[in-house]
């Protein structure tokens, strides 16, 4: 099994910046994709990024050019950079695992997730 502790998010202004963090723990070796997820209130939860074993990655169209993914294998962390952040950009972030690879931003394909961290943007 493995389990997944997101931090970072917070309150900034339209045009700021975050860092979020993912921390995945337990059965790390099983892992293969990894990714951000978000959700707004009575919407579906959306892919935002994915990232691959190979470190191929994968954006939603609304933050390509503005939102880097990255990863440290050594410490088993996500991390997910934001910039210009929009008020659009307002949702629960969810950090997500998948025990196999192709990474596709469908949240269905993921069976580990994270509690989540809340990112507002005004």
């Amino acid at each position: 099994h493995v389990q997944l502790v997101e931090s970072g998010g917070g309150s900034v202004q339209a045009g700021g910046s975050l860092r979020l963090s993912c921390v995945a723990s337990g059965a790390t070796q099983d892992i293969g994709c990894m990714g951000w997820f978000r959700q707004v209130p009575g919407l579906e939860r959306e892919g935002v990024a994915t990232i691959d074993t190979d470190g191929s990655t994968r954006y939603a169209d609304s933050v390509k050019g503005r939102f880097t993914l990255s990863k440290d294998n050594a410490k088993n962390t996500l991390y997910l950079r934001m910039t210009s952040l929009k008020p659009e950009d307002t949702a629960m972030y969810y950090c997500a695992a998948a025990e196999w690879s192709g990474c596709p931003l469908r949240r269905e394909e993921y069976n580990y997730w994270g509690q989540g961290t809340q990112v507002t943007v005004s």
